[in-house]
């Protein structure tokens, strides 16, 4: 494996940064703290800095030359509304909230790479290290790009990486085109007529209607989407009554939806309308189904997706760099910026096994303090392959 020397060298800084930062989770949009820390290290790095895209965003940019190029490396901050059970020191110092999705490490490797692409300006051109809010399904990256980022901070591309459990650190995977699957949310609202508990025929159980439109969905993955296509529909809340002995009046079901595909998309929403429609109708109620897609499918370019495989074999050997790698059904909202920009979103190892490895959204995950080093050298060296100094 071959580290940059400079960024091994600050192996243990930027420890102490990423447990600084787990240590103090903040929820979407509101990353305050991270974002004060994050901006302060730009500047002490040597950056410029603009704070307050997409409300809590910062952008670190480094000019070298008169080279009009320009690439953006991008990290997210936000955590997730958990209950972390760690007990190391830098478990997180607020109740219901942790870093347990790895953003911690992620803000940090691109501020690895900042501190040393400051320092060195072996590169022509421009970097922007974008540092995006609200990732956990809050709408981060489409806000900043709803504010300007592109037009603020033009790219000719665009890279991004997260963790992925399960896998040894020095090994990396993408896949060229779909990777991530596009994700979104769904209210059902049914009502019926509510009714004594003992007397069910003198009202009409939104609860029964409810239940058969949950079964019913299942048939759209296996019935009206192609065998060879693939998407989820999952029914992750049912709510409804307050009293044993009362049929309620209303129910409300919730869920989410997950396909590669934005034609899929469209139909998984059509369907939970239309089935959770008729149903209702069918037994003598009403419901109105709200789909709402958060997240678009993420594509990698093929192009990108190449370029930053062949950097990432420079370092780690091309046995260690998975060009097929897995499909993801979750979603990741650096799509809405891969919407405007070519560019690739890369999977970097985090340790552990199947028996071993911590899964991320789990109470027990940490990010793995050794792949910090590789994170930061694998950005450092894309910019300086991407924007080399001509001779």
């Amino acid at each position: 494996m071959s580290i940059e020397p400079a960024i091994a060298a600050i192996a243990d800084q930027m420890t102490a940064w990423r447990r600084d930062i787990h240590a103090h989770p903040e929820l979407g949009f509101e990353e305050e703290r991270t974002s004060a820390v994050v901006a302060q290290k730009l500047k002490e790095f040597g950056c410029e800095v603009t704070t307050g895209i997409g409300k809590t965003g910062v952008v670190g940019t480094i000019r070298v030359g008169n080279n009009p190029r320009a690439i953006g490396l991008r990290a997210d901050m936000d955590a997730l509304p958990m209950e972390e059970t760690n007990d190391f020191e830098h478990r997180s110092r607020h109740a219901g909230r942790m870093h347990a999705c790895g953003h911690d490490g992620h803000t940090t490797m691109l501020l690895g790479a900042a501190h040393y692409l400051a320092k060195t300006r072996n590169f022509d051109g421009t970097v922007h290290f974008i540092f995006q809010p609200a990732e956990e399904g809050r709408g981060g990256a489409e806000a900043m790009v709803k504010d300007g980022l592109f037009e603020k901070f033009p790219c000719e591309a665009i890279f991004g990486m997260h963790n992925r459990p399960n896998m040894a650190v020095g090994k990396f995977a993408l896949r060229m085109g779909p990777q991530m699957a596009g994700g979104g949310l769904f209210d059902i609202h049914i009502t019926g007529k509510g009714a004594h508990g003992a007397r069910p025929e003198t009202g009409v159980d939104p609860i029964i209607v409810g239940t058969q439109i949950i079964s019913a969905l299942q048939t759209v993955i296996s019935r009206s989407i192609a065998p060879l296509d693939s998407g989820v529909i999952s029914v992750t809340q049912m709510h409804a009554g307050d009293a044993y002995n009362v049929i309620p009046e209303k129910a409300v079901l919730r869920g989410t939806i997950r396909a590669f595909r934005r034609e899929t998309m469209a139909l998984i929403k059509e369907r939970i309308e239309t089935i959770s429609s008729g149903i209702a109708r069918s037994l003598g109620a009403t419901a109105t189904a709200d789909v709402r897609v958060v997240f678009p499918p993420l594509v990698n370019n093929p192009d990108e997706a190449r370029f930053v495989a062949d950097v990432a074999a420079t370092i780690v050997g091309e046995e260690n760099v998975n060009r097929d790698g897995p499909f993801v059904m979750a979603s990741e909202d650096f799509s809405y910026m891969l919407d405007k920009v070519p560019g690739a979103f890369i999977l970097i190892g985090n340790g552990g096994d199947v028996e071993s490895g911590c899964e991320v959204h789990n109470p027990g995950y940490d990010f793995n303090d050794e792949a910090l080093p590789l994170g930061a050298t694998l950005w450092a060296r894309v910019i300086e392959t991407k924007l080399a100094k001509r001779a």
